[in-house]
């Protein structure tokens, strides 16, 4: 993996609102949609970010314990395909059953009639939630800013997430080690950032810029 990089806008060893089961989260820096209300417009830009080789970022998964897998978020993903079929790769020949999930906005169909590098990631996933981020849509939903995004099981390890109750998961706030405040998640409601940062500004506290999951 000697050379091969990943622009990374931030990662969290551990959560339990955007996947299944306690999963650590990479989000990835750059994304060539510009979806309206995206939550986590310090994504979006392709500069910026921290460059991290896979080799690191392979040995921080393997490295940590009590989780089932990544989820790969943005920031897109598939912007990165094959920097991140690599990362996963790697990390399966020590972990077999580490399992992966990303978000796209993206549609399925249209990862599907990409090169080769997003065929590989797709291959290499277990779970997919696909669409642009829409404000007018629906809130309030799994894993999902808003009810135009799917939830797409690639393969059996999550096949039965479609016939579970269909409800935020909400979010979870981290105290970093700076002593800042972050948080991961889908919010349920428009605006939420917005309100949140409002409201703990008025309390003296100043939210880091990384943040959730909506786009």
């Amino acid at each position: 993996m000697a050379g091969v990089t990943l622009s990374v806008a931030r990662r969290l060893d551990r959560c339990t609102v955007l996947g299944p089961g306690a999963r650590a989260v990479i989000w990835v820096q750059g994304c060539p949609l510009r979806c309206r209300g995206c939550v986590a417009a310090e994504t979006l830009p392709f500069e910026g970010g921290t460059v991290h080789t896979v080799d690191e970022l392979a040995d921080w998964l393997s490295g940590l314990p009590d989780i089932e897998g990544v989820t790969l978020s943005g920031g897109e993903p598939f912007g990165q395909a094959e920097a991140l079929s690599a990362l996963l790769d790697h990390v399966r020949t020590r972990r077999p059953e580490f399992t992966a999930m990303a978000y796209s906005g993206f549609r399925y169909e249209v990862l599907l009639r990409g090169g080769p590098e997003r065929l590989a990631l797709l291959r290499r996933l277990d779970l997919l939630v696909d669409g642009p981020y829409v404000s007018s849509a629906r809130h309030g939903l799994r894993w999902r800013g808003s009810s135009n995004q799917r939830l797409v099981a690639l393969t059996e390890r999550y096949a039965q997430v479609g016939t579970e109750p269909d409800t935020s998961a909400g979010v979870e706030m981290t105290v970093e080690a700076d002593g800042s405040l972050s948080w991961a998640g889908v919010p349920p409601t428009p605006g939420f950032r917005a309100g949140l940062e409002e409201r703990l500004a008025a309390r003296g506290f100043v939210l880091r810029a990384e943040a959730g999951r909506e786009s």
